[in-house]
């Protein structure tokens, strides 16, 4: 076909040349020039063009289906992590505690007894002064956990603001604020919730006859005068079914795997569970759709006939590796319970796509919860790692750079910067050749131009013999 174009082409330009030429001293040189560097190139261009296109067309077609499977697992790699697929805790006093599932927290059934929260030790300074007054230059010994730091506070530390920006660079577990009062300004310290971070702050002044405030009126602790502790640091103490135990923080993560207990206040809550059904018909659902969405932009760039990547192996063993994904064992499940995407009603249809036997989905929710459960929890690395990792291997395979669409796209985008150097190779050998063209057509009308003014010449004189 784009030989015969090729040759079409040809001829017209030739019988342009051949009209041009036949009459006679009008010889429009700039168009014979064009018309046979055309010929000329017209071929090698359009082919050069073709395959310019075919190109941008296979990486255009790779960066898609690369962008649609890596945006499928990552969609389902986040709703799965979000953690709505797993049997959460419920809390039947949300104001004592508020649980949040941290894993499976399927089974959970406890009774617990906020009997006292954690708190932080406090406290602030007696007297209000002005934010800009002296303090006397010494140190201040900041005992957190039997644990003494001594720091020096020099004279440009020596303010309200200089000791709380000195405690709190030193990291130490407590810090320091200046608070406004209606007569000055005080300081608060304050360190971290549980029994053991309590803390203690003895100043000392280098020169107690020095003018200024002492450091001593900051001391916290047993015999200080100028500071008044608020609350003291004590343990949460809470009661599990009974059994009692203590925490430094209000917010306990150790104690019931897979649950996070937030205490707010003292109080009894029942703890139980309540398994993902909803959400696994609906992901299940939604994973089916985003299949065949997907499925359908490989099908298309696939196409024997219109598809860009016809025959493109890692786009081939993308599409077969997604057909499998129904058969694939997402879960070592007990005998007889759901090990795949078959075993709870998707089913692959005809040509190709996943429906959804909501029945059957719906049975096994009922039937089988904790298993069907496992098959969407994230388990990757291990053989029966669930649909995250089955679909993040197909995933890593697809991006592979040394087999997959990285590769593929590679090569592609090399193969357009040989071809873009290959028309640039043929612009200039047209240019060249337009230039030695029109400099021989200049030359050749030249002289005919000459021969013409002979020719005129040669008749006058013969008409005037005739005429004579």
């Amino acid at each position: 076909m784009t030989t015969t174009a090729s040759t079409a082409a040809t001829t017209s330009s030739t019988a342009s040349i051949v009209k041009t030429l036949g009459s006679g001293s009008g010889l429009d040189t700039g168009a014979i020039v064009t018309a046979l560097v055309e010929a000329q190139f017209a071929a090698k261009n359009a082919q050069l063009t073709k395959r310019a296109d075919t190109l941008t067309a296979q990486i255009s077609g790779i960066a898609k289906l690369k962008s649609g499977i890596t945006g499928f697992d990552a969609a389902l790699r986040t709703l799965v992590k979000g953690g709505s697929l797993t049997t959460q805790p419920t809390s039947s006093n949300t104001g004592a505690v508020t649980v949040t599932g941290t894993g499976n927290a399927a089974g959970l059934a406890a009774t617990l007894t906020v009997v006292r929260l954690a708190s932080a030790q406090a406290a602030t300074t007696n007297t209000p002064v002005a934010r800009t007054a002296a303090f006397r230059e010494g140190t201040l010994d900041v005992t957190v956990g039997g644990t003494t730091t001594t720091l020096t506070i020099g004279g440009a530390d020596a303010t309200l603001d200089g000791v709380a920006a000195k405690i709190n660079a030193a990291k130490l577990g407590v810090t320091a604020t200046v608070v406004n009062d209606g007569g000055g300004a005080r300081l608060t310290f304050k360190g971290a919730t549980g029994a053991a971070n309590g803390f203690t702050i003895a100043g000392n002044d280098t020169d107690p006859a020095a003018t200024g405030m002492s450091l001593a009126d900051l001391s916290v602790g047993a015999g200080a005068t100028g500071t008044t502790i608020g609350t003291t640091a004590v343990d949460a103490e809470l009661a599990l079914d009974g059994a009692t135990f203590h925490r430094a923080t209000n917010t306990v993560t150790d104690l019931l795997t897979g649950v996070r207990l937030d205490l707010k206040a003292t109080g009894v809550a029942t703890l139980g569970s309540t398994p993902p059904t909803a959400n696994i018909s609906q992901a299940v659902s939604d994973f089916v759709a985003t299949y065949n969405e997907l499925r359908g932009a490989i099908a298309t760039e696939l196409d024997p006939v219109e598809g860009t990547l016809y025959g493109d192996p890692a786009a081939t063993a993308m599409m077969r590796s997604l057909g499998a994904l129904t058969t694939t064992s997402l879960a070592a499940n007990a005998t007889g319970a759901p090990r795949t995407l078959g075993d709870i009603g998707v089913k692959t249809n005809r040509d190709g796509t996943l429906a959804v036997d909501t029945v059957r989905l719906a049975k096994a929710l009922a039937d089988f919860p904790q298993a069907v459960e496992a098959m969407f929890a994230d388990r990757t690395g291990a053989s029966d790692g669930g649909l995250t990792a089955a679909l993040g291997a197909i995933t890593t395979r697809a991006t592979d750079r040394a087999t997959g669409f990285d590769a593929e796209a590679a090569r592609a985008t090399t193969a357009k910067a040989t071809l873009t150097d290959a028309q640039a190779r043929a612009t200039d050998a047209a240019a060249v050749m337009k230039d030695r063209l029109t400099q021989q057509f200049a030359t050749m009308d030249a002289r005919v131009a000459a021969y013409k003014s002979t020719q005129d010449f040669l008749k006058q004189q013969v008409d005037a013999w005739n005429k004579n």
